[in-house]
């Protein structure tokens, strides 16, 4: 399982902080980040808690975080890694509001990591790799202030700056286990399997009775197209944890690219049946959504949907809602239904706007829906429309130097010149779009098939096809697609 990239874990204090309750203790040990809290018993649970978190078991750390604020509830950190092992997003943005309150009574290091995590989540990468580049020049012997910079370079897909932080990280501490497995993704992203595996298998040596060491390397697997070997390894590490949700996902992935939807969906029910939350059932939900959409069974993938929204609803987690009506809205402009799409992204946007979340937030749901009614009017044929759409995306993307923004406007534009059968333009824009996501693979192949280019387009579809992304819905909106091509020529 891939580390999130907002799941990096700082405990930092440069000195005592006074807060509410009375004097905070900062320990510093050896050069690494402080860590403050007002009580022992606090920061003994913390440590419990952060170490099962690192090791991407986020279930069972839950418990001691929650033990360790309850001992002090005003150890900002700690809340802040409670919504780093969130499993909603009502219960995540209840944590970071609450660790962003407590951040003025931390120490100058706690709050480069707090504002730098929030900087994140409000679309400012820019800030956040300031504070981070602060934070690990500040920490040049903590192993863990270089993960969380090389963390910000893998968000950012800028690989080579993330490997090399990742080495700086092992470099101190070579039974650091984190900086393995994010070492092993990116150079899977930069297409060095050989240097991938070799970094999972090291990775295994270091953490060999835990489960996600095996499921990464699983991944790696799925990827190279050797499912029934990764399958295998996905066994193993639920051998080791039952209710490791990523490898029940990984399982299920293997058989909708073998294209066995029915076992996929076998899997996906055990991992319903073992969910120990909401979080992971609504995991569930959408894994089996996009399994059906494999098979372009599009009226059961939105049931599904609606099913993961009920789920949502109940709680009242208006940002899941939104989220899920959003998902929606994807899959019925992929299958020819912008009018029903369009009426979904605006009842997303609706509950956005309507709801207690920050301007940031709702600022950026304003962004997005151009985004989405973008990909109507593509759809819809009305393409001036979507440009309009896509300009108006654009300049808040360059405004704050959002790469992943950037590279979601190239797309827009990419796809708009595609219809407009420049596919020159197309080409050039398509290129600089993110080059992780299948679909702008298969784009690409019908640009190059539009000029005429027949092996590039097939070399393009072939990498469409088998992508072999875990839990991908772009993937499967373009799969047959994509394999139909290759096969008519």
């Amino acid at each position: 399982m891939q580390q999130n990239r907002v799941v990096q874990i700082v405990l930092s204090v440069f000195a005592i902080a006074a807060i509410m309750v009375g004097c905070a203790a900062a320990t510093d040990d050896g050069g690494k980040m402080p860590i403050t809290t007002a009580s022992e018993k606090a920061k003994e649970l913390y440590l419990q808690g952060r170490d099962l978190q690192e090791r991407l078991r986020g279930t069972e750390a839950i418990t001691y975080l929650q033990q360790a604020v309850a001992e002090d509830p005003n150890f900002a950190v700690a809340h802040l890694s409670l919504a780093l092992t969130a499993p909603s997003p009502k219960e995540f943005f209840a944590s970071l509001n609450k660790a962003a309150a407590l951040a003025e009574h931390a120490s100058h290091a706690e709050r480069l990591w707090i504002s730098g995590f929030q900087a994140g989540v409000n679309g400012d990468p820019e800030k956040q790799r300031k504070l981070y580049l602060e934070l690990a020049d500040a920490y040049p012997k903590d192993e863990r202030a270089q993960n969380i910079l090389g963390g910000f370079y893998f968000g950012q897909q800028e690989w080579d700056k993330a490997i090399a932080q990742y080495e700086k990280a092992i470099h101190i501490n070579r039974d650091f286990s984190q900086p393995y497995n994010q070492l092993g993704y990116a150079y899977r992203f930069l297409g060095k399997f050989s240097d991938a595996e070799k970094a999972f298998k090291q990775y295994i040596k270091v953490l060999p009775a835990d489960p996600n060491p095996y499921d990464s390397y699983a991944e790696l697997l799925m990827k190279m197209g050797r499912y029934d070997d990764s399958i295998k390894n996905y066994q193993k590490a639920l051998q080791i944890d039952p209710t490791f949700v990523a490898s029940h996902l990984g399982i299920a992935s293997n058989y909708n690219f073998k294209e066995d939807g029915e076992a996929a969906r076998r899997q996906i029910q055990v991992m319903y049946n073992g969910a120990l939350n909401d979080g992971q059932r609504r995991g569930a939900l959408q894994a089996k959504s996009i399994s059906y959409i494999f098979e372009g069974n599009v009226e059961q993938a939105l049931k599904e949907q609606e099913k993961r929204y009920a789920i949502a609803k109940s709680s009242d987690d208006v940002v899941a809602m939104s989220g899920d009506l959003g998902v929606m809205g994807n899959i019925l402009v992929e299958f020819g239904q912008p009018e029903r799409a369009t009426e979904k992204y605006q009842e997303s946007l609706k509950l956005i706007r309507e709801s207690e979340q920050s301007s940031e937030q709702k600022k950026l749901a304003e962004q997005f829906h151009d985004f989405n009614l973008c990909k109507v009017a593509v759809k819809a044929g009305r393409i001036d429309q979507a440009e309009e759409h896509a300009t108006a995306f654009s300049m808040q993307a360059e405004a704050t130097n959002n790469a992943l923004q950037i590279r979601l406007s190239h797309e827009m534009f990419g796809t708009i010149a595609l219809n407009r059968q420049d596919y020159d333009r197309a080409l050039t824009e398509l290129e600089q779009a993110n080059q992780q996501d299948p679909y702008n693979f298969y784009r690409m192949a019908m640009a190059y098939e539009g000029k005429g280019d027949q092996d590039k387009a097939q070399e393009l579809y072939e990498q469409a096809t088998y992508f072999n992304a875990l839990t991908n819905m772009n993937q499967a909106f373009v799969s047959h697609r994509s394999k139909k091509m290759m096969s008519t020529k």
